[in-house]
């Protein structure tokens, strides 16, 4: 069995669960999610916990067993919790500021590059340290779009300008000066 699938899923307080079939409703107080899965999983509530069971040992649905159980997880975590991202600017005269809902980068080009938050996810920005925080409940969401906002002036290895995720290590590269003379 997968090691992953087969642990339980504790279910906090102020988290409602509603199973139908293969459908589960996750409710709590960021909101609510819901997902299908696959029918040859069997969801189950029991003590307060969730189980995700399997019914054969075929391989593609061995492989569902863990990553089932890995996004319901998230999905009761992100209602109860929420999820984040911290990323952090680098480089003279970058910043990011917020207008609104929307987030505001100026990061070299000629003009600022404006970001409109989808509906479940949130920014922060702090303008002295120069960090910008994605908040969201569904896990997914946030990873994609802190990696658009990364995508934007990804790091250069050079300099090292550029948006990277927080404690991200970037490999700094000599330049010209460090080319052997002929």
């Amino acid at each position: 069995m997968s090691r992953i699938g087969r642990m339980p899923i504790s279910i906090p307080p102020g988290v409602e669960i509603e199973l139908r079939n293969n459908e589960i409703v996750v409710k709590g107080p960021n909101g609510e999610m819901s997902g299908t899965f696959s029918p040859e999983l069997t969801i189950a509530l029991e003590d307060n916990q969730l189980l995700v069971k399997r019914q054969s040992d075929e391989s593609g649905i061995r492989a569902l067993h863990g990553t089932t159980r890995s996004v319901i997880n998230n999905m009761i975590t992100g209602v109860s919790g929420g999820f984040s991202r911290t990323l952090q600017i680098e480089g003279v005269g970058y910043r990011a500021e917020m207008k609104d809902k929307s987030l505001i980068i100026l990061v070299g080009y000629s003009h600022p590059v404006e970001i409109v938050p989808p509906a479940g996810i949130s920014f922060d920005v702090d303008v002295k340290t120069r960090q910008i925080k994605v908040m969201g409940k569904d896990k997914e969401l946030v990873g994609q779009i802190a990696a658009n906002i990364r995508g934007i002036r990804p790091p250069e290895p050079y300099h090292g300008k550029g948006i990277r995720y927080l404690g991200e290590k970037v490999r700094r590269k000599a330049g010209k000066a460090g080319k052997a003379k002929a």
